[in-house]
């Protein structure tokens, strides 16, 4: 087994700045990036990978998008400890998280074969306001951290968020649907149709705001849909 080298620089850097465990906020190891061994030895995985077509989050799919696979790393509790990850991601200003996560769910879902035939990675647009407030979009440093593990192009030019929608957050499902229609539009529909398309948010609760991307996106023709998330929540 490889011993991986640790340069100087990122020695001294270690020892006059430590870093953090998003998880627990205990040091990493030089070896360790956001998470310690320990909080990503025990995250709450879902292993919906080994039914990607038949799990509980394809299940929200079902009558309302066609969905080839649907995936979400971990079950996603907002009162839990794991829960800072996607907290620090969205209100920390720590876009470093969303890059490294995406990342290891590309590694981790790669001897799956979860990403055979996909074309193109595509993050759910966040509103400009929102990002300008934030000054990222979560969703998509994901969708950039499953691109360097896989090497699948990723795109944000291809459908945008045309309507600014109040949170979703103390919302029920049909009101969430009707919260997100006609939220998405299709910008170039050229560069989507017949392709297979991954889209990636952070977390997925019914399902509301990939269904309405992904119809946006099937204007185009003769498209594929498979989605991918970093949490699953129940509600």
């Amino acid at each position: 087994m490889d011993i991986p080298k640790i340069s100087f620089w990122s020695r001294l850097t270690n020892l006059i700045s430590p870093r953090s465990c998003t998880i627990c906020g205990n040091r990493l190891g030089l070896a360790e990036d956001i998470l310690c061994g320990n909080c990503n030895l025990h995250l709450p995985r879902t292993h919906y990978i080994l039914q990607p077509q038949d799990n509980e989050m394809a299940q929200l799919f079902w009558g309302r998008l066609s969905v080839e696979r649907a995936v979400a790393l971990i079950h996603y509790n907002g009162g839990s400890q794991v829960s800072n990850i996607i907290y620090q991601l969205k209100y920390g200003s720590r876009p470093d998280t969303g890059l490294a996560m995406g990342q290891l769910m590309g590694i981790e879902l790669l001897p799956y074969q979860f990403f055979q035939d996909i074309d193109l990675i595509i993050p759910i647009p966040l509103a400009r306001s929102r990002r300008l407030q934030r000054g990222y979009n979560q969703s998509q440093l994901i969708a950039e951290g499953v691109s360097l593990s896989t090497g699948i192009r990723m795109s944000d030019s291809i459908v945008c968020r045309s309507v600014n929608t109040p949170t979703q957050t103390h919302k029920d499902r049909w009101e969430r649907a009707d919260n997100m229609e006609d939220a998405f539009t299709l910008l170039r529909p050229e560069a989507a149709k017949g392709r297979h398309l991954l889209l990636i948010d952070d977390v997925v609760t019914t399902g509301s705001t990939l269904c309405a991307c992904g119809k946006a996106l099937q204007q185009a023709g003769e498209v594929k849909i498979s989605v991918l998330t970093l949490g699953f929540s129940r509600g």
